[in-house]
């Protein structure tokens, strides 16, 4: 069987098919608080879930097991009749500071002060994420993330920046993966002079992104926090710093103190995997029964072991492709 290994390994690739990443939701019914919560999604899986769309909402609410969820509840908390069909998010409260996207410690500080506010600005919810936009005049003014204009991107070189006006409307986020693409980042702003020249760079008469945004609840993950659902009344803020969603309101989000032990949803990404096809030729023992089950699978084994042996560091997997006929292999005629 050896001069049947060595042929394998000689073998061609006939074509490869790419995998992306996909993404798996679990629901442990195992209460914990948010911070255990969070380790334990951390070490199994990924993190704790992302909500960030109505049909992420949507799917939740038809893999939650509002049955073992609420005898979960029941047997932390028999009398909040609320509190049993919840379970954490990985949504939680940071701290209100509005933040540069730029914030490498040199050229902007995390927490540089220039601010050039419109009177009475800003004036957004306390629990909101918001971003900044210039007006005509230079002023500026807090909007909903999603909102669409074009923005100012910036070079920045040692203290230095240059300026440069993007047309195409796109929202915050979009914009700042636009300028951290082709330059170094969405402008910020450290003084009036360099104020007016964000604001002479871009037509007149035009709106446009600038890279100052409102930092207040976060995804565990490092997503920034756009989409929301929370139910009526919430969030309510003080000690409830982190947030479940409510599966006996349709999966709607309430904030509640942090440690409260409650059952809660992981996801986990899986890595991304290459296919390929590859025909293989196989020399050896004539009598050997190649489509023979035991010997296929023997096969695989000494295959998998001879790459463990020549140090192959990626996962690799391998298994058999049918012939069109239910064979994996068949007889070579000989001109």
């Amino acid at each position: 069987m050896e001069n049947i290994l060595l042929w394998l390994f000689s073998a061609s690739a006939l074509g490869s098919v790419c995998s992306l990443p996909v993404r798996q939701y679990h629901f442990i019914y195992d209460p914990k608080n948010w911070t255990e919560a969070q380790s334990y999604c951390r070490q199994r899986y990924t993190d704790l879930v992302t909500v960030d769309s109505l049909n992420m909402v949507t799917m939740l609410n038809g893999m939650a097991d509002v049955r073992s969820i609420f005898k979960a509840g029941r047997c932390l908390d028999v009398a909040v009749s609320r509190s049993v069909r919840q379970a954490w998010i990985g949504l939680y409260f940071d701290v209100i500071s509005w933040r540069w996207s730029l914030s490498d410690g040199g050229f902007y500080r995390a927490d540089g002060n220039y601010r050039y506010w419109s009177a009475g600005e800003p004036n957004s919810a306390w629990y909101t994420v918001d971003c900044t936009h210039m007006y005509d005049n230079g002023y500026w003014n807090d909007a909903p993330c999603q909102w669409l204009y074009g923005f100012i991107c910036a070079n920045t070189s040692g203290q230095t920046a240059k300026f440069f006006y993007i047309s195409t409307s796109m929202n915050w986020t979009d914009a700042q993966s636009y300028c951290r693409l082709h330059y170094t980042d969405l402008a910020s702003v450290r003084s009036l002079q360099e104020n007016e020249q964000i604001r002479t760079a871009r037509p007149a008469g035009l709106t446009v992104w600038i890279g100052l945004y409102k930092d207040t609840w976060k995804w565990s993950n490092g997503n920034l926090f756009l989409f929301s659902y929370w139910a009526s009344g919430e969030p309510q803020g003080g000690v409830e710093n982190c947030t479940v969603a409510n599966f006996r309101l349709s999966g709607q989000w309430e904030d509640w103190p942090c440690g409260l032990e409650k059952t809660f949803v992981c996801y986990h990404d899986t890595e991304p995997f290459t296919r390929h096809t590859v025909k293989v030729k196989l020399v050896g023992n004539s009598a050997l029964g190649l489509n023979d089950p035991a010997i296929l699978e023997n096969l695989l084994k000494e295959l998998q072991q001879k790459l463990q042996d020549q140090a192959v560091k990626a996962e690799i997997r391998l298994s058999w492709k049918n012939q069109p006929d239910g064979k994996i292999f068949y007889t070579e005629k000989q001109n």
